[in-house]
């Protein structure tokens, strides 16, 4: 069963995890709250971001986001998608064919949410507060 996301929000997160990995390196959320209003990502990290960091993220999710990307679904077998993706937080529940959203060719990430056609639908990526602590760093976002 598909999760209840807001679907531009939604798809803002995916771009947002993918920026991460590529600045980073250092994986995508390992836990987020999606909502309508305002979300949250966490992420194993060892440091607070730096003003520079926070507004270099902004910069790069919005120009995916400006990009008026495709994003469309595939359908993979579970072996495959064991080669390409981490899997750990996957339920063993969720079958043998697994569903992969893909936003143009920036990110691909197994998922069961709903989810924008096209990136020109999210509207414009802001991050509202960074904290650190204990080895989790958490950005909240907003759209507007």
């Amino acid at each position: 069963m598909a999760k209840e996301y807001d679907p531009r929000m939604h798809s803002a997160e995916h771009i947002l995890n993918q920026t991460m990995v590529r600045m980073f390196n250092r994986g995508r959320s390992f836990s987020n709250h999606i909502e309508k209003k305002k979300s949250k990502c966490d992420y194993h990290f060892d440091r607070l971001l730096t003003d520079d960091e926070v507004n270099e993220i902004e910069k790069k999710v919005n120009e995916e986001i400006n990009k008026n990307l495709n994003v469309y679904e595939e359908f993979i077998p579970r072996t495959e998608a064991e080669k390409q993706f981490n899997l750990d937080r996957l339920p063993d529940s969720a079958g043998e064919i697994l569903r992969i959203i893909k936003i143009g060719n920036y990110d691909a990430c197994p998922c069961s949410g709903v989810h924008v056609k096209s990136t020109s639908e999210i509207g414009a990526f802001k991050i509202i507060s960074t904290n650190y602590e204990n080895g989790v760093l958490r950005l909240r976002f907003k759209l507007e």
